[in-house]
């Protein structure tokens, strides 16, 4: 990705985005919003693959260039080979976003050493090595997009590994930015809740809603169709001056 030309900063126009977690809940509106600036979009997914091709067909048939490839992000070498795939289907890969991701609820008093360990390392570990990969090939240019969380800001009760992996998160977005930068952007997002497929039914109670939304501006469950713009945001040219920023899209529940 060039800095340079800033004809239209919000377009991708022959970028290679490699997207995690491409066929959840938030993932698939990214999917589509970066594939509808014009990116091509790799759809990264562990153990989904019709739902990812399923995907995929979407995309290309509104005129998108789009690939599908299964990694576990939390491999070393599978992400390695992730990333080797890419390049010999689609070129080398320009954009990364680290969506995919996992949250587990357990009272800390009760929580197992398998259960930290197995978050750290879905939430944290993951996005590392995935960062660590794309620079190694990305020859000094790039963008990184990293999904940290409100709660690594604000903390929740029973869920204490996932806050603090996503804390990680924002940490990591930050000492990055200052390694790689400024060839390399890097960037986070910290969502509040956001209404997916796991949480409609809670969201159906008013009650769950407040108590969830207690701190926020809006009052609000954000939906995903209002944090994937963001997403192609920071990675367009438009953002160029934003350089270890973590963007709050969580309705005003954290402002710094």
């Amino acid at each position: 990705m060039s800095d340079g030309d800033m004809s239209d900063p919000f377009r991708l126009d022959g970028e290679v985005v490699l997207l995690t977690g491409a066929v959840g809940g938030l993932g698939r509106p990214m999917a589509r919003a970066l594939a509808t600036a014009g990116a091509t979009v790799v759809i990264g997914h562990l153990g989904d693959e019709g739902r990812a091709e399923e995907l995929s067909a979407e995309l290309t048939a509104t005129g998108a260039g789009a690939l599908v490839v299964e990694a576990d992000v939390t491999d070393a070498e599978a992400v390695d080979e992730m990333f080797r795939q890419i390049e010999r289907r689609a070129g080398r890969c320009t954009v990364v976003v680290n969506n995919a991701g996992l949250m587990e609820e357990a009272p800390f008093l009760e929580m197992t050493q398998d259960q930290w360990d197995h978050t750290i390392r879905g939430d944290l570990t993951g996005p590392m090595l995935v960062c660590q990969r794309f620079a190694r090939r990305a020859a000094g240019q790039g963008v990184i997009i990293n999904v940290s969380s409100q709660l690594a800001f604000k903390g929740a009760r029973n869920f204490v590994s996932y806050s603090a992996a996503k804390a990680g998160v924002a940490g990591l977005t930050r000492a990055l930015a200052r390694e790689l930068g400024p060839g390399i952007r890097v960037n986070a997002i910290a969502p509040g809740p956001v209404l997916t497929p796991l949480i409609e039914d809670l969201a159906a109670d008013p009650a769950w809603v407040a108590e969830r939304t207690s701190g926020a501006v809006t009052g609000a469950i954000a939906t995903p169709e209002e944090i994937a713009p963001v997403v192609v945001f920071l990675a367009a040219r438009a953002s160029v001056q934003l350089h270890g920023q973590v963007l709050h899209v969580n309705g005003g529940g954290v402002m710094m």
